[in-house]
């Protein structure tokens, strides 16, 4: 990043903490950061709401650090049933199952029903393993046109779901593609510059590691219909750990998983669940998020909680 303020450099040492109450504020495109108690705070008011991240269940993954995600997701919809007071819609941001089948979407279901809120998914690549992703699209985004993307919108947030892992680039880069860039330019066409925007979708539209294919390959012509925005939250899955990058008024932040925590890029020989984790730490290393927007402020702010310590 070029010309990195001060509160911008405080504000990227965030990356590294990656643990329970990290209040993480957007305000016209500059971050700001501080600790919190794992709770989120209390902030009622006209225009203000909350909305809860969760991401990368696997629900079928039964294998070393975790031989249930089942009940790894019912703890986070534990918590989630804590802040369902404040919060107003739940994101899920793929890889709600593992294997893409009947059983495992049923069971995340019924698990992610539990907590009574709105709902909006995203696939992931594991969504889409059998018959195209069809089984997902008709159960989680049966609303949604052709290409399973779509946006909607929540009290002055205007939210983006993309769908990046239906045409997966060598390495497993993500992948847009011309039809759903050309969706996105129409869709945001016409929106005034100060309407707060939040993009779901799976694999980072940043490129965190091009080795691993943790980035998307055509996410620059989506980042120039977006960077004329003064407030854009990224959010993503799929690497299964809390990063955060900020650029100009565009922020990206990635979740933990709900089932199992991924090597930091380059810290092993290729991605995949780590396995070695000592027993009574897992749930330290899989999270929820949960994103706040004041409207005084139009401030987007971001708390990563782990399940457990």
């Amino acid at each position: 990043m070029l010309d990195v303020s001060e509160g911008r450099r405080d504000a990227l040492k965030c990356m590294l903490w990656g643990g329970a109450g990290v209040l993480w504020t957007v305000a016209g495109g500059v971050p700001k950061s501080r600790v919190l108690a794992p709770a989120m705070a209390d902030e009622t008011g006209d225009g203000n709401f909350s909305f809860v991240q969760i991401s990368d269940s696997h629900i079928g993954f039964a294998k070393s650090p975790n031989m249930d995600t089942p009940g790894t997701l019912r703890a986070a919809m534990d918590q989630v049933r804590r802040v369902r007071d404040s919060a107003r819609l739940l994101i899920h941001t793929g890889d709600v199952s593992h294997l893409s089948h009947d059983a495992q979407f049923d069971t995340a279901a019924q698990i992610i029903g539990e907590a009574g809120l709105e709902t909006h998914y995203v696939p992931g690549e594991h969504d889409v393993l059998v018959d195209d992703g069809k089984n997902f699209f008709a159960r989680f985004a049966s609303g949604a046109p052709h290409g399973g993307w779509y946006s909607f919108d929540h009290r002055g947030v205007h939210f983006i779901a993309l769908n990046n892992v239906q045409n997966l680039k060598a390495g497993g880069l993500g992948n847009l593609g011309a039809e759903q860039l050309e969706w996105l330019e129409r869709d945001l066409r016409g929106r005034s510059a100060s309407t707060p925007i939040v993009v779901l979708a799976h694999v980072p539209l940043w490129t965190v590691s091009q080795e691993w294919g943790w980035g998307t390959a055509d996410a620059s012509l989506a980042l120039t219909y977006l960077r004329r925005f003064g407030s854009v939250t990224v959010l993503n899955g799929h690497i299964h750990q809390v990063m955060q990058k900020v650029e100009g008024s565009v922020a990206f932040h990635t979740a933990r998983s709900t089932a199992f925590p991924q090597p930091a890029p380059g810290a092993a020989a290729s991605p995949g669940p780590i396995k070695d984790v000592p027993a009574g730490k897992l749930r330290s290393l899989l999270g929820v998020t949960a994103v706040r927007r004041v409207q005084a402020s139009t401030r987007l702010a971001i708390i990563d909680t782990p399940l457990g310590g």
